[in-house]
This record gives structure tokens, C-alpha cells and sequence, in this order.
């Protein structure tokens, strides 16, 4: 079945109508406020990227310890994802929204005192509750427009993430200016505190929206046992999963492979996460005019080749030729290295909001649950490729690992969405008799 034939089978379902959604003037401030919270949430989800620098050398950590003290918030924020959507369709999304952002503040500020390795892992638990808050705001802001436009609204929405770019532009410049990490977590706390405020006077709510008869969490959850659910899954770990095993990564891989300080290589990182943030909205217009496959197709054919270059490692090479040995030093230079992930920023932006335009299309009434599920699945993914691409390091001895593993990866996902979309053939005439 095709995912056209899919989309019209799960059309209908609770929602707002078309004309509900454009007749309110407030859908457009409860975008705004929307994305701005969750940029400043994404941010702080996204800190351990700059803070763990500091921390492998205060805590003497090894590549796979760094890996999972900068990963532990996306593993908490990815949990959390399936039952804050499902809450998200029973309560309503706003006041959602404000209890997870507030449940984070007080953490934040106790990190700063925080000194044993255990206290870091525990404490970012807690703080990874901000990253939920995107399975809070896809059917939160979807729901205000129409179905014609909501792979916009979410794309909009979705730019948020560019708060992982945020991060590396405010983080190092706190750190070097009170020569301490520990002024971040709390000015991290305050500004949390302050978003929350924010939100909660420009938001609105619209109880037309929550899910009529809400149904119990058990046969929400039934949508696991969609295959289309695991597809959309598998494809976000890659362009979602992807983008926040990276942006959490490449810091220190600046750092450690390239040899730039924490300042230069903040900045070098964010060419990737401020892409892969920022043009999540053209993501969704572009799944809206071209469609959901077609977009999720280009894009992991673009990173796949992207990706292809990145893995192969420092090389010295000799050839035996009739001049002699041909010594050759095979290595991408900062420049084009940084121009590779850049491209590959730009194709998970567009990645991100296609994907998610598959699941507003085809589980209309359901997408709370739907979007944690899948966000659950990226999130789990951004939480276990740090610590894969430390393990890998640690073993091996060679950084291009990383990107070899996300190589494999996006492979699996062109194979799966060859078989799964390739068109039915024409059922042929029965012969005539002769």
C-alpha cells in the first residue's frame, strides 16, 4: 500500500476543521511563542556539548565517558516524548508545555554545585525533560492550521532546534568570561524560568483541539504496532537522531581532531546546528508542495554521499610507481570538513519536518502519540550515538568512525523506503481466448 492510499485509509479521525484553524487569529502568536520556548529548551538539552569539554578534563573522562555524560539529557527528554504527546491530546498542549519547563529550572541551578560524576548523569536526567517539550509542541502548534499547511507550521515550529547553534554561541562565551563553567547551568535556569513567563502570556488555548473521548494510554500507545510508525521511526533516527548525536559530538571532535580551542570550535560546529535548526521551515514547505516522500527521499540520498566522504580517515598512502614510491597524505581540511556538515545540516533540517509531515498526513486524529513514538525513536538514537562514537573511537583509535556508523545507518533507510514506496504495478489483462 502507498503512502497515499495510506493517508486517505487514517484521514479521518478528532480534530479542528480547516476553517477552524484559519479563522483564529491567534494561531500564528502561539507559533511564535511556541518556537521560541522551544528553542531556549532545545539549548539547554543541548548544553553537556559545551559543558562536557570542560568536565572530560576536570573529570578526567574518556571518549565513551564523554559520550554518555553529554547524551544522558536526550535519553530522559527521548522517554519522556511518548507520554507527554499522549497528555498533550488529553490536556491540551500549553499547560503541558509550562509544567515541563518549569519542572527543569531547579536542576539546572543545582548543577553548577555539582562535582562527582554520578551527580552530572543524575542531574542531566532531569534537565533532559526540555527536550520533551518538541512531542508537546508538533500537535500543539499543528492543530491551529490546516492540513495544507501544516508541514509549515511544524517546520516553523521545528527550527527550534537551531537552539543546539544557540548553545555554542552563548555557552563558550560564559565560560570564558567567568573563566568557570558553572556560570552556565545558572543563567541556563533563569532564562528557562523566564521563557516559561513568556509562554504562558502569549500562548492561548483552544479546547476545540484535545481529543474527543480521549482515548486511554494503552490503545494510544497501539500505534507502536503501525509498521508505518516503526518506518518513520527508523528514518528519524537518522535525521533527527543524527542531527543531535552531532551537534553534540562535533565540538569536541573539533577539538580533539582538529586541534581548536573550545571558542573556535563552538563556532565551527554551529555551521551545522544552525542549519539544521533554522531551515527545519523550509523542510515543511517543501513537504507540503513536493511531498512527504519525495522530500525524505532527496534528502537521504544527500547525506548518504555527504556522509560517505566524511567517513573515510586520515590516510597516508604510498605508491609504487616507475619513479619510485609516491608518497600521498590523503585528510579533509577544516574547510571542507565544515562544508560537509554543513550540507548535511541543511538536508536533516529538510529531513526533519518531512518526516513529520508523513505523520500529520496519516494519523491526523492521533498525532500526539504518534510524534512521541517517532520522537522517541530519534531521540533514543541522539542518545545512543555519542556514546557509539566514543566507543568506536576509544577502540579503533580513528575519529571518522562517527560518521562511518551514520553512513550504515542511512543506507538501512534508503533500502527500507525503496521497498516500502515502490510504486504497484498494473495488474495485467486477462488474455483473450483464441
Amino acid at each position: 500500500m502507498t503512502a497515499a492510499s495510506n493517508s486517505r485509509t487514517h484521514r479521518a479521525g478528532p480534530g479542528p476543521s480547516p476553517a477552524q484553524s484559519t479563522a483564529d487569529p491567534r494561531a500564528w502568536r502561539v507559533l511564535g511563542s511556541s518556537t521560541f520556548a522551544f528553542t531556549i529548551c532545545f539549548a539547554i538539552w543541548m548544553m553537556f556539548a559545551i559543558l562536557g569539554i570542560p568536565l572530560k578534563t576536570q573529570l578526567g573522562l574518556s571518549d565513551t565517558e564523554f559520550g554518555l555524560i553529554a547524551a544522558t539529557p536526550v535519553l530522559s527528554g527521548s522517554l519522556a516524548r511518548v507520554p507527554l504527546g499522549i497528555y498533550t491530546d488529553r490536556f491540551g498542549g500549553r499547560i503541558v508545555f509550562l509544567l515541563t519547563m518549569l519542572v527543569t529550572v531547579i536542576p539546572l541551578w543545582v548543577l553548577a554545585y555539582a562535582t562527582a560524576f554520578w551527580q552530572f548523569i543524575a542531574l542531566g536526567l532531569l534537565i533532559g525533560l526540555a527536550g520533551a517539550c518538541f512531542s508537546i509542541g508538533t500537535p500543539y502548534v499543528a492543530r491551529w492550521f490546516p492540513p495544507s499547511r501544516q508541514g509549515l507550521a511544524m517546520g516553523i515550529f521545528g527550527a527550534g532546534n537551531s537552539g543546539a547553534a544557540l548553545t555554542k554561541f552563548v555557552a563558550p562565551v560564559l565560560i570564558v568570561t567567568a573563566g568557570t563553567w558553572t556560570i552556565v547551568p545558572k543563567v541556563y535556569a533563569i532564562a528557562m524560568l523566564a521563557t516559561a513567563i513568556i509562554f504562558w502570556m502569549t500562548s492561548a488555548t483552544n479546547p476545540a483541539h484535545r481529543v474527543a473521548n480521549a482515548p486511554t494510554s494503552a490503545s494510544q500507545s497501539s500505534v507502536i504496532k503501525d509498521p508505518r510508525t516503526w518506518r518513520y521511526s527508523q528514518y528519524y533516527s537518522v535525521v533527527f537522531g543524527g542531527y543531535v548525536g552531532l551537534a553534540l559530538w562535533l565540538p569536541h571532535y573539533y577539538v580533539n581532531h582538529y586541534g581548536f580551542h573550545i571558542e573556535q570550535a563552538a563556532l565551527l560546529a554551529a555551521c551545522f546546528s544552525l542549519p539544521g535548526g533554522v531551515l527545519r521551515a523550509v523542510g515543511g514547505w517543501l513537504s507540503d508542495k513536493y511531498g512527504a516522500q519525495k522530500t525524505t527521499w532527496t534528502v537521504m540520498w544527500t547525506v548518504l554521499a555527504c556522509f560517505f566522504f566524511l567517513s573515510y580517515p586520515d590516510t597516508d598512502l604510498v605508491v609504487q610507481s616507475g619513479h619510485g614510491p609516491q608518497s600521498f597524505h590523503i585528510a579533509l581540511s577544516p574547510v571542507v570538513f565544515t562544508v560537509l556538515m554543513f550540507t548535511v545540516g541543511i538536508a536533516m533540517a529538510i529531513g526533519k519536518a518531512s518526516v513529520f509531515k508523513f505523520v500529520a498526513d496519516e494519523f491526523p486524529g492521533n498525532i500526539g502519540a504518534v510524534s512521541g513514538v517517532v520522537g522517541l525513536a530519534g531521540g533514543l538514537a541522539g542518545f545512543a550515538l555519542p556514546i557509539l562514537f566514543g566507543v568506536l573511537a576509544d577502540l579503533t583509535g580513528v575519529s571518522s568512525t562517527c560518521f562511518m556508523l551514520l553512513f550504515g545507518a542511512t543506507a538501512v533507510s534508503l533500502v527500507w523506503m525503496h521497498f516500502s514506496f515502490r510504486p504497484l504495478r498494473p495488474l495485467r489483462a486477462p488474455a483473450s481466448p483464441a
